[in-house]
């Protein structure tokens, strides 16, 4: 009961409680100079004359000393040394004042040591006042200012997972939980669990005049299209609101949930992009209980095609990786997730540009099955070391798959890209001209079938925007982006894993597979919603004071603006609604061998302007960048000039 009157003397506002105060400390008067009284003349006697122009005397006399002192400017935290200070002052100006007034003056019918008396009586009881009000009030008074810096949250759905999620952080001591957040009509405007529940139409009131600064979303069981609505409802009341989702049910479930345990909101989530339930047929057709060969196993898209695999039992596992820390990691991770299973992991560190020693590897264990990720991606990097780019990701692809057939694997699945298609930088014409190695074996026949799937960027992958914007961010900006106008297609991780494991089960031979990648998604855009949804805003010509800068520093070499998927109009389904089947011309294999040839010299002597046009020759659409960037060669003609200059001097 204590406890819940203390609550409500805290909750009031700052003018109630002043004049609380002024109250108190008035009857406090009345009090010290009923007490006076009785003690001097030995009886009790309330509000004789002599006792009101007393108290009136008294009121009128130290309230003013009391408000000019200050006492009254911070109620519960003034009750320290300096309050005692100021209550002391006060007290002593006005025992003066009243024994003036009443012992040396005198005034008929109250005796005169009711001048000296009163003003001690009257420090006991107001000090005594502020002692209580400070042990009483104090702790709960500093929990209340601790409860008001904290990040005042709302959580969004009050159904199972919201309540865990409440009661797991009102444990956590960290945010102040405020309420729920639901649109159903039968719950709106009720409570649970001593929390209100909201409408969604509330959210510019509670975030403006209520303090809220945080919505945490506890829907687990919502698609990501329905989340992206309500990201974008969210987003579109333009509130400083930083928006964040549930951890994992598990988490909950063990009560463990702390404030770093909550996610930023993953960018499926914006994206609104429900995946599709894989097909477990096309999943198992490759993998189960067959050896499986992942080149490139420590990278991006090899590791989690590994954790894919791994969990599809193959009978063995061999990972094939030029970085012996990649490799060490990605093993140990699937060495404790194949754990308890009969499947083996083999670590094999190799570069795929090594004939004899891929030769060796897929003679001792003859795979069936190759997911071939090995290959250079950085647009830029790629573009400023093109020789090293074109030897790992054609010549690397020729020895896998020269390989691959001599030793009668069945299935071979090139993981290939969005930039294959009409490129403008050397690592798509090299990713265009490893599928053309690829269509090229499977039109000589054979018992390999050979295939490759294309899809677009990857979420969370090296370089991907997301994690850097996120950080940029958390920095305090600016957000670097290199054009306002460019956009990319987006998918994450798993899903493109899940679908390159579905689409290889359905390769015929010479197949180009291509990933519905959804619409493309302009990144400025991503950027600014990142911004807006960790509940900050953009600064730019319209708002100068925000709290984040978006820049644009121009594209990169061999960086485009727009990126396809096709280079024909002529797509046909397949079995996976997410795959599509491309028909892309290829070059006859004696032809392609030639230039290959021709290519290998090129890359040999670092003859850039030879590499550049031979991929021209081989790759159609390939429109490459007016300057040549790579840096061996801009410093070997900046040492030419250097030498002739000084040859001529």
């Amino acid at each position: 009961m204590m406890s819940k009157f203390a609550d409500l003397l805290l909750a009031l506002p700052r003018g109630a409680k002043r004049a609380l105060a002024l109250a108190v400390d008035a009857g406090l008067c009345v009090g010290s100079v009923w007490l006076v009284f009785g003690l001097r003349l030995e009886h009790w006697e309330f509000m004789t004359v002599p006792q009101i122009r007393a108290v009136v005397a008294a009121v009128g006399i130290v309230l003013p000393f009391f408000v000019i002192s200050g006492m009254y400017r911070a109620i519960f935290r003034f009750s320290g040394t300096a309050a005692m200070l100021a209550l002391v002052k006060s007290c002593t100006a006005f025992g003066l004042l009243y024994l003036l007034l009443f012992t040396f003056i005198g005034i008929a019918g109250v005796p005169r040591s009711v001048g000296l008396s009163v003003p001690l009586v009257l420090f006991v009881t107001t000090g005594a006042s502020r002692l209580l009000a400070r042990y009483w009030l104090g702790g709960k008074y500093v929990r209340v200012l601790n409860r008001r810096s904290l990040p005042q949250v709302l959580i969004y759905g009050a159904g199972s997972a919201g309540r865990q999620l409440a009661a797991a952080l009102a444990n956590s001591g960290e945010v102040v939980v405020r309420g729920f957040i639901d649109d159903a009509s039968g719950l709106r405007d009720s409570t649970l669990n001593g929390l209100r529940i909201f409408s969604a139409s509330k959210l510019p009131e509670l975030v403006n005049h209520r303090g809220v600064t945080d919505l945490l979303l506890a829907m687990p069981g919502v698609g990501r299209a329905r989340r992206a609505e309500i990201v974008a409802d969210i987003q579109a009341l333009k509130l400083p609101l930083h928006v964040r989702t549930l951890p994992r049910l598990a988490d909950l479930a063990q009560g463990k949930v702390h404030v770093r345990d909550l996610h930023e909101l993953d960018i499926e989530d914006l994206l609104g992009r429900d995946p599709v339930p894989p097909d477990d047929d096309l999943l198992h057709r490759n993998i189960r209980d067959k050896v499986v060969l992942v080149t490139g196993a420590g990278g991006s898209i090899g590791s989690e095609l590994c954790r894919q695999i791994v969990k599809l039992e193959p009978a063995t596992l061999v990972l094939v990786e030029v970085s012996e820390f990649a490799l060490y990691t990605i093993h140990q991770e699937l060495q404790a997730l194949a754990e308890g299973t009969s499947v083996r992991v083999l670590p094999m560190l190799a570069s795929v540009r090594d004939e004899p020693r891929m030769r060796e590897i897929m003679r001792t264990w003859l795979p069936d099955t190759i997911y071939h990720a090995a290959a250079y991606k950085h647009v830029p990097l790629v573009e400023h070391n093109p020789a090293e780019g074109v030897r790992n990701n054609v010549l690397g692809t020729y020895v896998t798959v020269k390989v691959a057939a001599e030793c009668g694997v069945n299935d071979f699945v090139l993981i290939s890209t969005d930039k294959a298609v009409r490129p403008t930088n050397v690592m798509g014409a090299s990713k265009r001209l490893a599928e053309l190695v690829l269509q090229g074996m499977a039109q000589r026949g054979g018992a390999t079938r050979f295939s490759m799937v294309r899809f677009g960027n990857v979420l969370g992958s090296s370089g991907s925007v997301v994690p850097l914007f996120r950080a940029q961010i958390k920095g305090g900006g600016p957000i670097t982006l290199t054009h306002a106008d460019i956009t990319r297609y987006f998918m994450t991780i798993p899903e493109a894993a899940q679908l390159v494991i579905q689409a290889g089960a359905m390769a015929e031979g010479g197949d180009v597979f291509v990933l519905d990648m959804g619409a493309p998604v302009r990144i400025i855009d991503l950027a600014r919603r990142m911004v807006e949804l960790s509940g900050l805003s953009v600064k730019d010509k319209l708002n100068p004071d925000g709290d984040i800068a978006i820049v644009t520093t121009g594209l990169r070499p061999g960086e485009k603006l727009y990126e396809e998927l096709l280079i024909g109009d002529n797509p046909t389904e397949t079995a996976h609604p997410r795959v599509m089947r491309a028909r892309e011309e290829a070059i006859p294999w004696d032809h392609l061998m030639k230039r290959m040839a021709a290519l290998e010299a090129a890359l040999g002597a670092n003859n850039v302007a030879q590499i550049r046009q031979l991929l021209h020759e081989l790759v159609p659409g390939y429109r490459a960048a007016d300057e040549i960037v790579d840096w061996v060669y801009l410093e070997q003609a900046k040492q030419a000039k250097q030498a002739l200059l000084v040859a001529n001097s």
